[in-house]
């Protein structure tokens, strides 16, 4: 059996349990889900398709409920690590690039 190996699995394992211990994925939340709405994420948001802007309202929503009435999902629903995807990160890393790119132009041209 190889350190590298060894690592990865560590890893992973410490991975999960963080993610676990964050107490977000009780809620059915997903990690882009807790970002603080600032100007790239709002523009990033306006980009999305009207389909994954609900999912995301009916995500929070539940949640909020959830906490509410101090009550968790039942585990069945809680969202697992291997489901968690990321769905607003790469279109806020567009809007970022396209913003010091134009700030880039601006100050060149």
């Amino acid at each position: 059996m190889s350190v590298g190996f060894v690592q990865r699995r560590f890893a992973s394992a410490f991975q999960r349990f963080a993610y676990n211990l964050s107490g977000f994925n009780k809620y059915g939340l997903w990690r882009d889900d807790l970002r603080y709405q600032d100007d790239d994420v709002a523009e990033a948001l306006k980009r999305l398709d009207q389909k994954t802007i609900d999912e995301r309202n009916y995500r929070i929503l539940r949640a909020v409920q959830c906490s509410i009435q101090k009550t968790y999902l039942p585990k069945e629903q809680w969202t697992k690590l291997e489901d968690d995807k990321l769905y607003l990160t790469p279109i806020i890393e567009d809007v970022v690039k396209e913003k010091r790119e134009k700030k880039e132009w601006s100050k060149n041209y």
